[in-house]
């Protein structure tokens, strides 16, 4: 994780609710927020879920880090969290009606001295962009927060690698936005190819898929299903970013 300023604490409570699941709150979880620096540019924070920039990804500058146990070994990269104050808990810092879905896109890593991102807890170091949608520069408060997100657009994936290796970062993606599971087919390829998590948001397949058009099929933590059939062309080359028309197909 890039160094942050620490500068102010906010506590807040997550559920864990999925849009399209379930529409109602059923469960609160303690958990805390802090900003990092107004110094630093947020479209450069992608950290270790390995985002060259938050704003190519599809994620704009409401980014946040999060504390190992949400972060799980990367595979909370890319999901998206919207973020509510409770002003009737705490009208002297929340902003009334004040929102915003922030993206999960670096590791707030633990000093194991009992610091904010120290195991058990649930913490977020939010971009200050993000924060100041919710709450004044203050020192406490309470804010809810319900795990759901939209995304503008289709998914992105942008291929690195060489020869056989391949490596694909995967962002934009909708729904709850953790990836679980990847599998790649090549147009000459008679089965989907399954593709192992190489660090955050990148995906690492040791099929050669050079030359042929492929299609992605993704296992979200939510439990949803995404195919994404010839969302790359035949033509493709390393370094290349392609898109879906929208979120599956």
């Amino acid at each position: 994780m890039i160094p942050s300023v620490i500068l102010w604490h906010l506590f807040f409570f997550v559920s864990f609710v999925i849009e399209g699941i379930s529409g109602h709150v059923s469960s609160w979880v303690n958990a805390h927020a802090t900003f990092y620096g107004a110094n630093l540019s947020p479209s450069t924070l992608g950290g270790a879920c390995g985002y060259d920039n938050t704003i190519h990804a599809g994620f704009g500058v409401n980014t946040a880090a999060v504390s190992g146990a949400l972060f799980r070994g990367g595979e909370a990269c890319g999901g998206c969290y919207q973020v509510m104050c409770d002003y009737k808990i705490d009208p002297k810092w929340c902003l009334r009606g004040g929102v915003v879905t922030v993206t999960a896109t670096n590791f707030c890593p633990s000093n194991n001295n009992g610091g904010w991102c120290d195991p058990p807890r649930h913490h977020f170091d939010m971009s200050m962009p993000a924060f100041l949608h919710i709450a004044r520069q203050g020192n406490e408060g309470i804010v809810p927060i319900l795990v759901s997100c939209r995304r503008r657009g289709g998914v992105h994936f942008t291929l690195r690698g060489q020869g056989n290796f391949n490596l694909v970062m995967i962002s934009n993606v909708g729904g709850s936005g953790d990836v679980r599971g990847a599998f790649v087919r090549g147009s000459r390829t008679r089965s989907w190819v399954p593709m192992h998590r190489n660090w955050g948001a990148n995906w690492q397949g040791n099929v050669d898929l050079r030359g042929q058009t492929l299609s992605f099929k993704l296992n979200l933590v939510d439990g949803k299903l995404l195919q994404f059939f010839n969302v790359v062309p035949s033509s493709w080359r390393f370094g290349q970013t392609f898109a879906s028309k929208t979120q599956s197909s």
